[in-house]
């Protein structure tokens, strides 16, 4: 069976379907999370001993198989019982022939729910789950992300400026849970008069440390120079570490050889920003580039970063000084 959407799923729910294992997995961790809540909502409708029929388990920090013996006890005064397993990709060799066993013959009685970013899809027990009702969460397209921070301020009840929801869309990339909170905040803060300006904005999301090293990044990719330099000061100003930046910026320069590369090879964009992982609304751009860049010229400029990260590391000049020419030769 092919890995599913998360529309799928909300169908599939609305229908009354539940199956006895589900595999949920992807970078947005947001919209997981509201699958796996919208699944057992639904699997224990109408149960009023809830708690004594739900279950968590994080493999961070707990057992593989103290999950599965729950999962194999009959619920108490319900239908049904469900264990939610989070960061499934943490499960140690020893229990995968336990978890396949159970997939082969999984209790009747039991919803079961593996959540995780990713899985080595090559090993047999990753393989058992997405045979089966595995739904698959990537980062929301640019037209998907507006759309949904839309409806989220409509169940807020609360309006917005266009400039308000692009500047929203710019410094908050990283992840929806991000947004969800900093979308709380503002509708809060716009009452009484139920509208999101883009001067709120500006004064209530703060340009952290994260915001500008997106900020770095993201002028390197552009070759905009003076707002490299603008926002490397900032950031040192900050108190950053210059050896920190280096890693950062040959971070940039890593991700665009990388998407270089697997853009010379006849990769699609999906394929792509699923190696390196960019904010929908930024991709067209960052295709852009990449057809404009050349191979050899991003491997001078990684030999250079290289050369900058051994400079600091042997007191050739300041940090401070090696960082800020390093940026300055690669916007030369």
């Amino acid at each position: 069976m092919p890995v599913r959407s998360p529309k799928d799923l909300s169908q599939s729910l609305k229908n009354g379907t539940i199956a006895p294992v589900y595999f949920l997995f992807g970078p947005e961790a947001c919209l997981r999370d509201r699958a796996a809540r919208a699944i057992a909502d639904e699997a224990l409708r109408g149960t009023l001993l809830r708690e004594f029929n739900e279950s968590s388990f994080n493999l961070l920090t707990d057992d593989v198989r103290s999950a599965m013996a729950i999962a194999e006890q009959l619920p108490m005064m319900s239908d049904r019982r469900v264990v939610l397993i989070r960061n499934f990709s943490r499960v140690r060799e020893a229990d995968e022939e336990v978890l396949l066993n159970y997939l082969n013959r999984p209790v009747e009685t039991s919803v079961l729910v593996f959540v995780t970013d990713d899985i080595d899809k090559r090993k047999k027990l990753a393989k058992s789950l997405m045979a089966g009702a595995a739904f698959e969460f990537q980062p929301l397209k640019a037209n998907e992300l507006q759309s949904w921070l839309r409806s989220r301020l409509k169940k807020l009840e609360v309006d917005i400026e266009p400039q308000a929801q692009q500047r929203i869309l710019e410094m908050v990339t990283s992840d929806l849970h991000t947004l969800t909170n900093e979308l709380d905040k503002l509708a809060a803060a716009a009452l009484p008069s139920g509208r999101i300006t883009l001067e709120l904005v500006d004064q209530l999301i703060s340009r952290s440390r994260e915001h500008m090293n997106w900020e770095l990044s993201d002028h390197l990719v552009a070759g905009n120079r003076r707002a490299a330099l603008k926002t490397l000061r900032d950031l040192l100003d900050d108190g950053v570490e210059p050896v920190l930046l280096i890693g950062l910026i040959a971070g940039t320069y890593r991700r665009m050889a990388m998407a270089r590369e697997l853009l010379s090879r006849g990769a699609s964009p999906a394929e792509i920003f699923r190696e390196v992982r960019m904010p929908p609304f930024k991709q067209t751009a960052y295709l852009s580039m990449l057809r404009g860049s050349d191979s050899k010229a991003l491997a001078r400029k990684i030999q250079r970063v290289a050369e900058a990260d051994l400079a600091i590391k042997t007191s050739k000049a300041t940090p401070r000084m090696q960082v800020e020419m390093l940026v300055c030769e690669l916007m030369g």
